[in-house]
């Protein structure tokens, strides 16, 4: 009998691992036997990057991030210990140096009480960081507990919540500010604090309830709540994490802005009130010597601007880094 010869195949078999077998060509089955890695085999793939992972990652090399970062660092850090770049203390006052100029232990000059400009310039860091910071947390977790719930479950309560956040939309904050803190006589930063919480939390809340809204639709979440998940884990492992990112963003920003209305209301006379040490009492006492002493309203001014600036700048950083839509 004639001798049959067969060429190679360029098939292989393989198991479907369903109790059958499947040809395959030879590209595929190398392909198969390969591992799950890079080409050649160079090694396991690698995890794909999250959120924020992405977003740290674009934020290191973001040079208006590292630029305000780091002027909110030494603000921080003078907060907590000004003695460390200012000797002297705030409340110590000549009035034989009153509207003085620069002078050697004294950079920035003399204010109309003969205060060291400088040293109350540095001590006033403590007061507008301490406001904005505590604010600002207060607005976030109220605002955003409120919006979150308001969100999920909808119904009477989102309806309720919504026409309270019209309410209070509605009140100008420098008029607000003046009718409710004319009344209090207390020195301390907590009226002040208390007053940024009443009035900012519904701008976190509106924010804070779109999120979770537009989070809560995702096909994610729904699988999960077929599967059984309760309320409290959709909201903290499925929800939250995905609708955090512009509450994050907006309380940033709204971080500088109130460091600027504690100033203002400071100005204003019904904010912080001396023996306090603030860049807006110093503004206001520098005023009506403007003309003869620039120097002690210019720095305290300065120093407000360059604080509400860089915290602006790290808002518009973070939200650049966390809007996929940006990049």
């Amino acid at each position: 009998m004639p001798d049959h010869h067969h060429e190679p195949e360029d098939n292989a078999i393989t198991d479907t691992g369903m109790g059958g077998t499947m040809d395959l060509g030879m590209d595929e089955a190398e392909t198969l036997e390969k591992t799950p890695g890079g080409p050649e085999g160079t090694g396991p793939q690698q995890k794909p990057r999250s959120l924020w992972s992405d977003a740290w990652r674009d934020l290191r090399r973001n040079p208006v991030f590292i630029i305000s970062a780091l002027v909110i660092l030494f603000l921080v850090v003078i907060s907590l210990w000004p003695s460390l770049i200012a000797s002297g203390s705030p409340l110590k006052c000549d009035l034989s140096k009153a509207q003085e100029g620069s002078q050697s232990g004294h950079p920035f000059g003399f204010d109309g009480q003969g205060c060291d400009v400088y040293t109350r310039t540095v001590y006033g860091a403590r007061t507008s960081v301490a406001v904005g910071v505590l604010a600002t947390l207060g607005v976030a977790v109220l605002g955003s507990v409120l919006g979150a719930l308001a969100g999920f479950f909808g119904g009477v309560g989102d309806s309720v919540l919504s026409r309270i956040t019209d309410v209070f939309f509605a009140i100008p904050v420098v008029l607000g500010g003046l009718v409710l803190l004319s009344v209090i006589t207390s020195n301390t930063v907590w009226p002040v604090i208390g007053f940024i919480v009443l009035l900012g939390w519904p701008q976190l809340s509106r924010i804070a309830r779109g999120s979770v809204i537009t989070a809560k639709q995702n096909d994610y979440v729904q699988a999960a709540r077929a599967l059984g998940a309760s309320n409290s884990r959709l909201i903290f492992r499925h929800i939250a994490p995905n609708a955090i990112a512009p509450v994050i963003v907006v309380a940033t920003i709204a971080l500088g802005t109130y460091i600027a209305l504690e100033a203002t209301l400071s100005y204003l006379g019904v904010g912080l009130k001396p023996p306090s040490v603030s860049w807006g009492i110093d503004i206001s006492a520098a005023s009506p010597y403007i003309r003869n002493a620039p120097h002690a309203l210019l720095w305290p001014s300065g120093a407000l601007a360059i604080t509400v600036l860089a915290f602006i700048m790290l808002g518009d950083a973070v939200r650049d880094a966390l809007d996929p839509k940006l990049r």
